[in-house]
């Protein structure tokens, strides 16, 4: 059974770019977001187990989106894909509950290798 996934980046291109790193037979149960607000709407209405998350957003960005993850107590998988390399970002996203932090353009051989590591494949 796939999990189901959800792609929050402001970019469509991005979004795409994910969504083709991802194992074939995981394409049916992908959703995706355009900003946090959505994101966070739709973690609410059901449960994704694994989110890709943007960090530079409009309206509520990554760090809004994980703080909102810990207040709802919402038991997921986080990878942060973002430019903003920043060891203290990275540290702080991570202290936030993001399992691993992916720098962009994302490569498809180190999603899939974070997706590994963390048994999620």
């Amino acid at each position: 059974m796939s999990p189901s996934v959800l792609i929050c980046d402001d970019s469509n291109m991005a979004r795409k770019q994910v969504l083709r790193s991802l194992p074939e037979h995981w394409q049916d149960s992908v959703q995706t977001a355009t900003n946090g607000l959505e994101a966070l709407k739709i973690l609410r209405g059901g449960s994704i187990d694994i989110l890709f998350l943007d960090l530079t957003m409009p309206g509520i960005d990554g760090v809004g989106v994980l703080q909102g993850i810990q207040k709802l107590k919402l038991k997921l998988n986080v990878f942060v894909i973002s430019a903003d390399i920043q060891p203290e970002m990275q540290s702080k996203v991570k202290a936030l509950g993001a399992k691993e932090f992916i720098r962009k353009p994302v490569k498809a051989e180190i999603l899939v290798n974070y997706l590994q590591q963390h048994d999620l494949l």
